[in-house]
């Protein structure tokens, strides 16, 4: 099942999740309608948050559905460590059509819970990095814009609100 993305403006989006419990077929389905809602949406993760759900889950796939192997389910992430910098254009699903250069590590290693809540520790660099940070946030109710500066930021928040008024968002 595609989910449709929840979009900025809804009270989810900025508010922490609540801790995954049960590690059963619910939550294996679950899984893979983010998967799918993410393909359709051309994304490289998603939280559970952008479908509406407030549970400490996301699913990111680096190879956009090109490498079976790439697929990564995290339910309860945290990262427990950083080294180095980079600055990006980051986009976000929920945001669609805003793009911004965002200040993110280079490598972020996280300790998280698989579908079958089996806990692992994964080093990312790179994009890989970058999703688990961007990810992460959204289960912490922060959206990337938030690390952009207050202008910038600005910017996009009257744009969305313009959107509104006409209807297109």
């Amino acid at each position: 099942m595609i989910y449709p993305i929840t979009r900025y403006g809804e009270a989810v989006l900025e508010s922490p999740t609540r801790a995954v419990e049960k590690f059963d077929e619910d939550l294996a389905k679950l899984c893979e309608d983010m998967f799918e809602s993410m393909y359709a949406a051309q994304g490289v993760g998603l939280a559970a948050t952008q479908i509406g759900m407030s549970k400490n889950l996301a699913v990111i796939d680096v190879s956009v559905g090109k490498n079976p192997e790439a697929r990564l389910v995290l339910a309860n992430p945290e990262i427990i460590s950083v080294e180095g910098d980079q600055r990006e254009e980051e986009g976000c699903l929920s945001l669609p059509g805003f793009r911004g250069n965002v200040l993110r590590p280079a490598y972020v290693t996280v300790r998280a819970q698989n579908v079958t809540g089996e806990t692992y520790e994964m080093r990312g660099e790179g994009l890989l990095a970058r999703a688990f940070c961007h990810e992460i946030d959204h289960l912490n109710g922060i959206l990337f814009i938030q690390h952009l500066s207050m202008l910038k930021r600005d910017l996009i928040k009257r744009r969305i609100r313009k959107l509104k008024k006409t209807g297109e968002w």
